[in-house]
């Protein structure tokens, strides 16, 4: 089987869900960064990307209650909090002057918070820093805002979009298998309804990104149910800009465990990318894996490096945390023999640096 994956790879043919199961339990880490370098090559070259955001995580108080997550807390709290829209301006300003052009703006389901704190935040950002995108709200609070309001998923996402959010980014994903759902999750919107979020968005002419969050209890065979359920829609809208593998942090959670290995990251990473034909760019998880994974990920199919993540919460309320400069970033970049270049949300390129 190897020789036959080898061979639709050289050629540019999209490989079989038997076929990329072979390669996730491969232990030829050379074979699958070989591989995963040959799709890479095709779409990108030499060039690696990377954008200049910050996250801004408006409210902890969620209802949810994911087994995974570190970061959510119950509304009467001492630790408890929701910005009001004067401190998210503040963060915006801040990101500005420090080059940033993407927002993204991810929040916990807090059902204090009525529709036109939402509405209203992303006007006044739009009409203070209009050149900044909004990268924002994940398919659990689209639906969420669609069930307490009255809307249906896409008179919500046509609300936000013309009030200024441009993009949606692919939190919430987790493993797009029910029954893992169900597991760690239970009170997360199912697999059907992220799709359908992420489909309706696609059609209304926004585009988004798509995550997996891997290493907790899913198997084999539930990541390539996820990668293949991201291809399929991909084939059907066209509107993924890119995907992002990364790994469960069990500090802090409910839910605990072990830490997935950077073995079983790269070689996740680089079944991605091949098996992600139709997805252009795959980005390295450095906030949860650290620079010098990330920077081998650039070995194994990943062409962008994501944010220098200007603000972060979410991973590190699980005790992991990570940051870069931009200065640090192209460094990284350059040093493992490729071209940096900084982005917009929508890849396209603001700078290229030699």
């Amino acid at each position: 089987m190897k020789k036959t994956i080898t061979e639709k790879v050289e050629q540019g043919q999209r490989i079989n869900k038997e076929e990329a199961i072979f390669l996730l339990n491969s232990r030829d880490l050379l074979l699958l960064g070989c591989l995963a370098g040959k799709v890479k090559q095709r779409f990108h070259d030499e060039l690696v990307t990377f954008v200049i955001d910050r996250n801004i995580n408006y409210t902890n108080i969620c209802t949810t209650k994911c087994k995974f997550c570190a970061f959510y807390r119950e509304a009467d709290s001492p630790e408890a909090y929701s910005l009001t829209h004067d401190e998210v301006l503040e963060k915006v300003a801040e990101a500005v002057s420090l080059d940033g052009t993407q927002l993204m703006l991810q929040g916990g389901l807090n059902p204090e918070l009525g529709l036109d704190y939402y509405l209203d935040l992303l006007k006044l950002i739009k009409s203070k820093f209009a050149d900044v995108q909004i990268h924002s709200f994940s398919p659990p609070e689209i639906v969420f805002f669609s069930k307490k309001f009255g809307l249906s998923i896409s008179e919500a996402l046509k609300l936000l979009n013309e009030a200024g959010l441009d993009s949606l980014p692919g939190g919430g994903a987790e493993i797009l298998v029910d029954k893992v759902r169900r597991e760690i999750s239970p009170g997360k919107i199912p697999s059907r309804l992220w799709l359908e979020v992420m489909r309706e968005a696609h059609l209304l002419g926004m585009k988004s990104t798509a995550t997996m969050m891997f290493g907790s209890i899913e198997s084999c065979e539930d990541r390539l149910e996820h990668l293949d359920k991201i291809r399929s829609l991909q084939d059907e809208t066209g509107g993924f800009t890119a995907f992002i593998p990364w790994t469960f942090q069990s500090g802090h959670t409910q839910l605990g465990g072990g830490e997935t290995s950077a073995v079983d990251y790269l070689k996740t990473l680089a079944v991605s990318r091949i098996y992600l034909d139709n997805v252009k760019n795959i980005q390295a998880s450095w906030v949860t894996q650290g620079s010098k994974i990330g920077q081998l990920a650039l070995a194994f199919g990943a062409n962008d490096l994501g944010s220098t993540m200007i603000e972060e919460n979410v991973v590190a309320a699980t005790g992991v945390s990570y940051s870069m400069s931009k200065e640090e970033i192209v460094r990284l970049i350059q040093n493992a023999g490729f071209n940096a270049a900084q982005r917009t949300t929508l890849y396209d390129i603001i700078e290229k640096f030699n």
